[in-house]
């Protein structure tokens, strides 16, 4: 529920959905997305440049707090795929925001090949924090 109007982290959520189901970490702490984009510059005769923008994407991460296997299962299955020949197949990543006046929005990532860009540091006194970084071809409105 967003507070005093604005939209906080509470107000997301994720589904991160596989080719072979749907990947359930328990404690996602953080999501970041960008736009991605190529600016062309186009220098003219008369002297000014203009800008061409081509989209290229998004890409972004997410931490989760480490409770259990879920993502080094899920890594390691697509690290021995990888060495078996397998086709990888993309993902899905579905995010739904419960804005401040009631309405939600619904926004899905098509194209999304993710990797574990932080398996942990391992410490008698902390938790097991998880980074994983994701490239997506598309953002496209849902709702």
């Amino acid at each position: 529920m967003p507070i005093q109007g604005y939209s906080v982290g509470r107000d997301y959520t994720l589904v991160i959905q596989t080719a072979s189901g749907t990947l359930q970490p328990n404690k996602i702490t953080a999501f970041k997305s960008k736009q991605d984009v190529t600016d062309v510059r186009v220098k003219r005769l008369d002297g000014i440049t203009d800008h061409v923008r081509f989209f290229d994407g998004w890409s972004g991460s997410f931490d989760v707090e480490r409770q259990d296997a879920t993502l080094d299962n899920y890594f390691a299955q697509l690290e021995a795929g990888y060495y078996a020949g397998l086709n990888e197949a993309p993902a899905q990543i579905y995010e739904t925001i419960q804005e401040a006046n009631g309405s939600v929005s619904q926004f899905r990532y098509d194209g999304v090949l993710m990797t574990l860009a932080d398996a942990g540091n391992r410490a008698g006194d902390a938790t097991i924090k998880q980074s994983v970084n994701f490239v997506a071809s598309r953002r496209i409105k849902v709702s």
